[in-house]
């Protein structure tokens, strides 16, 4: 027989070199004594044939090639299809009806996989043994892999970042369906597991989870399938190859196959096992094989009508078939049977119709149990929960509507990410993403650019998000023109079944919203079939692609990075008939998130624009040296000691593999799941209850509820009056019952004839009253602070100063290195080459640094988005712009008892002139900083990044006291969500650590600012306008990468000796339309232009 199979192999097989007929320096694959081997294990095991077995006799044929991994027409072979998610238990397992989710792993039908696993790996494909599956191969030299687990955060190989580009960008230059062979790593997995008695007679299917790139699973020597789709799971009816007792289950996966021509995603490019992986029994005779449930809504939006399509495998006896019985039965949340209707077949669509039921919604996420009993001879033989929610999703006059309402979707996309696990993501970690996408008003999710784990579905069901359900599609670096190779139709099967596996998974989820054919891959008649398909399955819901615009293949124009005054143009012209909800936007990589204000301004203006999905949620930063998951609370962690983590991106591993270095850290939040600067601003743009002051004389204050399915019982209003920064009176309103929206009027209770103030605001705050899932009593879900008496230019300026005129001292002579001012209190020194304070001290202390000086100061620590822009390079004339010293000019002021220095200079290189004007009190020591900028209107110099002032402090000057917008650093474009008030920090904690470091720790709309070495010692900054200021232990040079971006990481900065005070008169946005070559938004730049800033410095001590 084998001698046979040989001479048959020989003759038909066919020479291939990565997926092409062979070169002739091609190395042969032809399968030869290896895949005799293979089909001779089908009837022989261990060299002896095989006794008859109790299971069914194993299925012929279909024994692997290993060209499936290279061959875009062969992607499964014996691969179970897909049906919905959903476990069958044993009967008598779901007693508990009320519970969010069954438990599947505490079912008799359940044999979990994960665990430790033999492993081998190799790093190239031809090296990958070949007799990995047999069960006399002695595995003793194999190491470990956990499963779950990838191998490259288990000491194999490199983690590898691109963005654009496939996974082999600059090694291989091969085309579809060509792969790889060098580098393209194998690893062999073997496990020894034990199957319950009482499965005995039963069909035993292998579930797994998610594997990348592909999976060949052998049981017991023989070989029981193949699978590609590494974002599905792969399930396989393993039932022919088992044995009684202890059975050998083998796998061997590839880092790379033909499917990674479709998996050309925006993230770490990993390889191995993640999700769960398990074996589940059931009766062979009867069971379910899928069920697809559609909880709807009638055309009021009232009754429920509850649609289902079961399918079943029956044994076609008249035994069986003649005494199956199905019965669905529906409860409510609660355990309380609704209705129940039994079936003696499984033919047509059932229909349960619901009287008014609890209709299901981000808000109001209610869901019943859809339990399927299949019954034989009046036994129950398993039990099938399915979670369902009521709601209808439709598209109508040019907007996207839930149950009727025109939704706005509050999003973020959310590539599956954990800095120890990498793919591999916990229940506990989902759980948290979710509890801070609520704490952040997130109420969306786009599962870029793959299914997620069936867990994190059941979970936005259960907490409410809406999800676009996006397929395991991208083929980016095809690029986007007409012969890109994924408009060719040998590209159709791998896009329509992408598609169908998405659709077929998660079919019943309420919480998938809309469906996504993909991402940027370019569109053509692949995407218009799967869009198709997926109409011709789902009435229920629309479909989206982003690269299909305007036309035909989706229901929503759903661009990226769309800029502000693109989406208005959308939004106004009435030819548009599809709803504008951007797919990507406000692209937060490092220190951004600007002008999200202006896009969710248009978003509440025009009915047409109803949100976007903002990229991303999670950074994607790993561990450099991992730890246990989760043992790091980042959320609470001081900025000084997030520094400490070691944080890997792009290019950290190698310099062989291809890097787009720090393009995946774009998260809303840190790879801990600490809150990035950001964050705040999105969760202030998206939050859901809105005040306006209507009468302030009369605290008449209104409230919008902007809810569309809850009204505002649960919460209460807080309110605060501050005076010049300082509360002086509060209170709250226990009832806001506001129906959703809608607004309503609230007096606010303050006494105006108390108030002593010059800047008098208003703060909001709304409260939980009772905890909700995953919120806690007392937590502020929405706030707001409004002007009651504004007088800025009186609340910022410094009182005239007070006291006896004293004895002022200059000594001016033109040969010595300083123009000295001294009193009994204070010296001042300006160095004559440089025109610059030199010394500044107050009673004997330094105010100044060692070495320090005042200077000023036009370049920031290049941004993320100031990369992107080119800004480091547009504006680099303004980093160190030679300073040319004209002259310097000392004026005593006898009648005010002060002292006048102006330095005079010439800008070279921006065509300006520079003068800084010193006005020495003597009888308190402040000093008053004019900075004059005078510049030549027909010059074509850049903008700059700001207008102000560095002051170099003694590195123990480092405690802050500020009254101005805090208490997270914040800037022109991003400030909404800071309000004014007083705030203490420590220099230490005013760098937030992005993992790239860059520009970080401003504030603005500064009234004053204090900065002291001890309580009674230090300095006040104030100025007769609001201004930006920041304290921080790093110099510039030390963040700023330069013209372009190095391997460099916040852990890594060195601190400076100085503490920083920078001071400015304007600062430039942080942008946030895109981070590859969009600018911040005009209004926030820092032009070109004649400009003053005049602040005043006074010392404080005693």
């Amino acid at each position: 027989m084998i001698l046979t199979l040989a001479a048959a192999v020989a003759m038909n097989a066919t020479a291939t070199c990565y997926g092409k007929p062979m070169a002739k320096n091609c190395k042969t694959t032809t399968e030869d004594s290896r895949l005799t081997t293979e089909r001779a294990m089908l009837a022989t095991e261990n060299g002896k044939p095989t006794a008859k077995s109790s299971r069914r006799a194993m299925p012929k044929a279909n024994v692997p090639t290993y060209t499936e991994w290279h061959d875009l027409q062969m992607n499964a072979i014996r691969r179970l299809p897909l049906h919905t998610d959903f476990f069958s238990f044993a009967t008598g397992e779901t007693g508990n009806l009320a519970s969010s989710v069954l438990d599947k792993s505490k079912s008799r039908n359940f044999l979990s996989l994960d665990g430790m696993w033999k492993f081998k790996w190799v790093e190239n494909a031809d090296q990958r043994p070949e007799d990995f599956y047999l069960a006399d191969l002695d595995d003793s030299e194999w190491k470990e892999m956990p499963v779950p687990g990838n191998w490259e955060l288990n000491g194999y190989g490199d983690p590898e970042y691109v963005n654009v580009g496939f996974a082999w960008r600059g090694h291989f230059q091969g085309q579809p369906p060509a792969v790889p062979v060098k580098d393209n790593h194998v690893g062999s997995y073997r496990r020894t597991i034990d199957i319950p008695e009482e499965w005995d007679g039963k069909q035993v299917i292998a579930h797994f989870g998610s594997v990348t790139s592909n999976i060949y699973l052998y049981v017991n020597g023989h070989f029981a399938g193949y699978a590609e789709d590494s974002k599905v799971a792969a399930e396989f009816d393993i039932t022919p190859y088992l044995k009684k007792g202890k059975n050998l289950i083998a796998f061997q996966t590839f880092r790379w196959c033909d499917g990674s021509w479709c998996e050309d995603q925006d993230f770490w490019r990993l390889s191995g096992v993640a999700r769960e992986n398990y074996l589940y029994a059931r009766q062979k005779n009867v069971h379910l094989d899928d069920i697809r449930v559609v909880g709807d809504l009638d055309e009021q939006y009232r009754n429920g009508i509850l649609r289902l399509k079961p399918s079943f495998t029956i044994e076609k006896s008249k035994k069986v078939s003649d005494n199956v019985e199905m019965e669905y039965a529906l409860y409510d949340a609660e355990g309380k049977r609704i209705d129940c209707v039994p079936r003696r077949d499984d033919s047509g669509e059932i229909i349960i119709a619901v009287d008014n039921p609890h209709k299901w919604t981000a808000e109001t996420p209610y869901l019943y149990t859809l339990v399927t009993r299949v019954k034989l001879l009046g036994k129950v033989l398993e039990e099938i929960p399915v979670k369902v929610g009521f709601r209808k999703v439709e598209i109508r006059n040019r907007q996207f509507l839930v149950n009727g309402e025109p939704v706005l979707i509050k999003g973020a996309n959310r590539h599956e990410m954990d800095p120890d696990g990498g793919y591999v993501v916990s229940l506990e970690r989902m759980i948290q993403d979710i509890r801070i996408m609520k704490r952040l008003n997130i109420n969306a999710v786009r599962t870029c650019h793959y299914p997620d784990d069936p867990r994190w579905y059941e979970l936005c069901d259960q907490y409410g998000i809406y999800l676009v359900a996006e397929a395991n599609q991208e083929s980016h670096g095809f690029n986007y023109g007409d012969d890109a190779a994924a408009k060719k139709p040998m590209f159709a099967k791998q896009i329509m079944e992408r598609n169908q596996h998405n659709v077929s998974m998660y079919f019943n989820h309420p919480s998938v919203v809309t469906w996504s054919l993909g991402n940027e891959t370019v569109m053509g008649d692949n995407f218009l079939q799967a869009y198709k398909w997926i109409k011709s399955q789902d009435k229920s819901r629309p479909v989206q692609y982003e690269q299909a615009g305007k036309g035909e293949g989706t229901d929503i124009y759903c661009p990226m990075y769309y800029p502000v005054d693109r989406c208005e143009k959308y939004c106004k012209d009435e030819k548009n008939t599809k709803p504008l909800i951007q797919c990507e936007y406000n692209h937060t990589m490092g220190n951004s998130g600007g002008n999200l204000k202006e896009y969710w301004d248009l978003v509440r203006k025009y009915p047409i624009y109803q949100g976007g999905f903002d990229w991303d949620f999670v950074d994607q930063g790993l561990h450099r040296h991992p730890v246990k998951p989760m043992s790091i609370d980042g959320e609470n962690m001081k900025y000084s000691e997030l520094r400490k983590i070691k944080y890997t991106y792009g290019g950290d591993y190698n310099k062989y593999d291809p890097s787009d270095n720090n393009f995946n850290c774009n998260g809303i939040i840190g790879p801990d799941r600490q809150l990035n600067p950001h964050a705040y601003e999105l969760a202030y743009q998206y939050q859901n209850i809105w005040t306006t002051m209507k009468d302030a004389r009369k605290g008449i204050v209104e409230v919008k509820n902007e809810y569309f399915f809850r009204n505002l019982s649960n919460y209460a209003l807080a309110w605060s009056l501050l005076e010049d920064g300082v509360e002086t009176q509060n209170g709250t309103i226990a009832d806001i019952d506001v129906a959703p929206q809608q607004s309503k009027a609230f007096t606010i209770p303050y006494d105006l004839k108390k108030v002593k103030g010059k800047e008098v605001l208003l703060n909001i705050e709304y409260r939980l009253k009772q905890k909700e899932p995953l919120m806690e009593h007392g937590q502020i879900v929405a706030y707001s602070q409004l002007p009651v008496m504004m007088n800025t230019e009186t609340a910022t300026a410094e009182a005239p100063a007070k006291g006896k005129k004293v004895k002022i001292k200059v000594d001016d002579k033109e040969e010595t290195a300083a123009i000295s001012i001294t009193t009994p209190d204070m010296q001042l020194c300006i160095d004559r080459t440089t025109g610059l304070i030199s010394t500044y001290r107050i009673d004997g202390k330094d105010i100044l640094g060692n070495g320090g000086t005042l200077k000023p100061n036009f370049w920031r620590a290049a941004t993320d988005n100031d990369m992107g822009a080119g800004l480091q390079k547009k504006y680099k004339a303004w980093k160190e712009p030679e300073m040319r010293l004209a002259n310097i000019n000392v004026r005593q002021l006898k009648k005010e008892n002060a002292v006048e220095i102006t330095s005079n200079y010439n800008l070279i290189g921006v065509n300006a002139g520079l003068v800084i004007t010193y006005l020495v009190d003597g009888r308190t020591g402040a000093i008053e900083v004019t900075e004059s900028l005078s510049v030549s209107n027909s010059s074509k110099v850049s903008d700059m990044y700001r207008f102000g002032m560095l002051m170099q402090l003694p590195y123990n000057m480092s405690q802050s006291v500020y009254y101005g917008r805090g208490p997270i650093e914040n800037y022109s474009d991003r400030n909404e969500c800071m309000p004014l008030g007083i705030y203490s920090q420590d220099a230490k904690e005013q760098y937030f650590p992005y993992i790239r470091p860059q520009e970080s720790g401003t504030k603005s709309d500064i009234r004053w600012w204090n900065q002291l070495a001890s309580d009674d010692f230090g300095i006040r900054i104030s100025s007769d306008k609001p201004f930006y200021a920041s304290a921080i232990h790093f110099d510039t040079d030390e963040i700023d990468d330069g013209d372009e971006k190095d391997q460099r990481h916040s852990s890594e900065l060195k601190e400076s000796g100085f503490t920083n005070l920078f001071l400015d008169a304007e600062h430039i946005g942080v942008g946030g339309t895109n981070s590859w070559g969009a600018k911040p938004l005009d209004k926030y730049l820092v032009k070109y232009g004649d400009k003053q800033f005049k602040f005043t410095i006074k010392p404080i001590w005693k």
